[in-house]
């Protein structure tokens, strides 16, 4: 004998197959996104649309890196892809690629690394 049924966790996975429409995963432009992909608003908010749509708009004025945006949303990074995806194809926003730091590739500065771990054990 089973013990009584639960509700449904609106906050479980039939939620997210009702925000991405049961999609599992990004197509098209989106499929390149990765956690420190620049996500920028070209567009506001338009009535009717998904509030998650909405946030997105609101909260990405200025450029978010869509693992800033996830935490901020509290999605997964799969479901915000197919969110972020839907936004790109219809121009509302604009993915960019990270600012890559100077001499990308050559290793951290231990000179800086050196002058933050002296700081911290000062405090």
């Amino acid at each position: 004998m089973s013990g009584p049924r639960r509700p449904m966790d609106p906050s479980g996975l039939e939620r997210y197959y009702v925000l991405t429409g049961g999609r599992s995963g990004p197509g098209g432009s989106a499929s390149t996104l990765d956690v420190a992909t620049l996500i920028v608003s070209r567009d506001a908010a338009v009535p009717g649309m998904q509030h998650e749509h909405e946030e997105i708009l609101r909260r990405c004025r200025d450029p978010l890196s869509v693992a800033e945006l996830g935490a901020h949303l509290g999605l997964p990074f799969n479901i915000l892809a197919v969110l972020l995806a839907d936004l790109l194809d219809a121009g509302r926003v604009e993915a960019r690629d990270p600012i890559p730091a100077s001499g990308a590739g050559s290793g951290p500065d231990l000179a800086l690394l050196e002058e933050v771990l002296s700081g911290l054990q000062r405090l």
